[in-house]
């Protein structure tokens, strides 16, 4: 079958990334499509939710620990967060910190605009230059804060979402943006027990369910695609020996279907694979880091050790020891 013509709207990449996925065998589409307006909207009812346990433990981490945070950064820096997403936990920083202006990155650009907008709201007096880019790649800066010491904020878990040679390439981008010098505020969630990790990503009110199935919403409204979304459904595994939680897509029969005019046949239980989520030890998570050009200046964690959140600074390179 023929490919179809799209709208002029629609992210090429977005089209490539979908089509390539669902060829492949197995079949795979990077979790950073999730994020379309509904999608991002769904993230953030997931972060409410009583079994998602990175949000509200991070955010205590946060709030618990604003002296050590303001004393170990200082004030004045440029704040550039990577997928700010809701900048549900930029206040805390921003308010333990004192910085001299807020640069929040996202992909999803209606999404950032509205939550750029309310920060700027409650932060009157701060510069706030919303950028719409996909962070995962070096992304230029504004000019008005090219004089300013950076911080790079990057919480939750998302590091996690990374394969780790991806992650490594991922954090070396964000050191190309931010400078040598600059320093990281970074999220990374624990290995814990399967009884906790599993309904995090597997909730009883099915919010994640949705989050996960709006990736083929998406893919019928902008690729003209009909795939029978009720013909799927959500799955949610840990691989221990990975140490990851893995996200699925997984078809309830067999099922035909064509997306961007390109035809699609998937068995009962075949899956499309849509999201790891890596958890990292403590040893883990500084040699991921030192990988990625960045070495932990502070941590924090909860009374529990669920969740890090680490302060790293971004060193010159060095060929020898």
């Amino acid at each position: 079958m023929a490919d179809i013509e799209l709208d002029a709207g629609v992210d090429p990449a977005f089209r490539d990334d979908v089509l390539a996925g669902l060829a492949t065998r197995p079949r795979a589409i990077p979790a950073r499509w999730f994020y379309d307006l509904r999608g991002s909207e769904l993230f953030e009812e997931i972060t409410e939710l009583p079994e998602y346990y990175p949000t509200r433990v991070e955010r205590s981490i946060l709030a618990g620990n604003a002296g050590a945070l303001g004393d170990a950064i200082g004030p004045d820096r440029a704040v550039v967060e990577f997928g700010s997403g809701s900048s549900a936990k930029t206040p805390l920083l921003l308010e333990a910190i004192d910085p001299a202006a807020y640069v929040p990155i996202d992909i999803s650009g209606d999404f950032l605009r509205e939550s750029a907008e309310a920060l700027s709201a409650d932060f009157p007096g701060l510069l706030v230059h919303p950028v719409e880019a996909d962070f995962t790649h070096p992304v230029p800066l504004p000019g008005s804060i090219a004089g300013m010491p950076k911080l790079g904020f990057f919480p939750g878990s998302t590091i996690g979402n990374f394969n780790p040679p991806s992650a490594v390439d991922f954090l070396r981008a964000m050191k190309e943006t931010l400078g040598t010098g600059a320093m990281l505020l970074i999220g990374m969630d624990r290995v814990k027990g399967e009884d906790v990790l599993v309904p995090a990503y597997d909730d009883a009110a099915g919010v994640t369910a949705a989050f996960n199935l709006n990736l083929l919403e998406r893919i019928n409204r902008e690729l003209a695609g009909n795939i029978p979304v009720d013909a799927f459904r959500h799955r949610a595994i840990w691989d221990d020996m990975l140490a990851r939680i893995e996200m699925h897509i997984e078809a309830r029969r067999d099922v035909t279907f064509s997306v961007a005019g390109q035809r699609f046949e998937m068995a009962e239980g075949e899956t499309i694979h849509t999201e790891n989520s890596h958890k990292y030890g403590k040893r883990d998570a500084r040699i991921l880091l030192r990988a990625g050009g960045w070495t932990m200046v502070r941590e924090w964690t909860d009374d529990a050790d669920q969740f890090a959140l680490i302060l790293a600074e971004a060193q010159p390179e060095r060929s020898a020891p």
